[in-house]
């Protein structure tokens, strides 16, 4: 059994209309990240930022769905090592994504799949799965990018440089999208009912 997603309870029945609107969104999804990068906090122990670009990950993969989510993630990387400034603090090109911070953009890749998977199952109509969802797909991020930060640096103390600081935000992160993604179910009503099929990738 599938559930609609978000984006598939408004999407055109025409299938050129559905294929524009996939594009877009997938667009819309990586500007959405972009835009949430430049909203960072440089720290002077650690080469990761803090940034509002988990919550926007978080948000993209319920609101697309597990396909157009991680393409949309994809589209971003692609944006970045093209040299357009869509990374954090307005950085760009493809040695950033290779630097300290490249397992955390990988993890958004992970976590769209994952959560916009989740999503189709129906994870984010209830508070409670809707919370599990947030917090397997931070999970998701960061795993690893502590890995990849941890080979990057060679450093023994890699929880105080890539996840300590970021805690409390994570978890209003996942408060905030728990408290606001089954609301919007709600105002929905039977139009984010069972669904035939996803819609991502037609």
């Amino acid at each position: 059994m599938t559930y609609a997603t978000y984006a598939d309870v408004l999407r055109p029945k025409t299938r050129p209309l559905a294929w524009l609107y996939n594009l877009t969104l997938i667009a819309g999804g990586s500007l959405l990240v972009a835009i949430s990068a430049q909203v960072a906090v440089h720290l002077p122990f650690s080469p990761v930022p803090i940034t509002m670009q988990t919550l926007a990950v978080l948000l993209v993969a319920v609101l697309l769905g597990s396909i157009r989510g991680s393409v949309s993630m994809l589209l971003y990387l692609a944006e970045g090592a093209a040299g357009l400034p869509v990374f954090a603090g307005g950085m760009a090109g493809a040695a950033h994504i290779l630097g300290p911070t490249g397992g955390y953009l990988l993890g958004f890749v992970l976590c769209s799949y994952l959560v916009g998977y989740l999503a189709e199952q129906g994870w984010d109509r209830k508070v409670s799965t809707t919370l599990m969802a947030m917090v397997l797909g931070t999970l998701m991020i960061y795993l690893p990018g502590l890995i990849w930060l941890a080979v990057y640096t060679n450093s023994e103390n890699v929880l105080a440089l890539g996840l300590y600081p970021f805690l409390p935000g994570a978890v209003i992160k996942i408060i905030a999208a728990t408290s606001i993604l089954p609301v919007g179910w709600k105002l929905i009503g039977r139009r984010g009912s069972q669904h035939e099929s996803p819609g991502d990738g037609q």
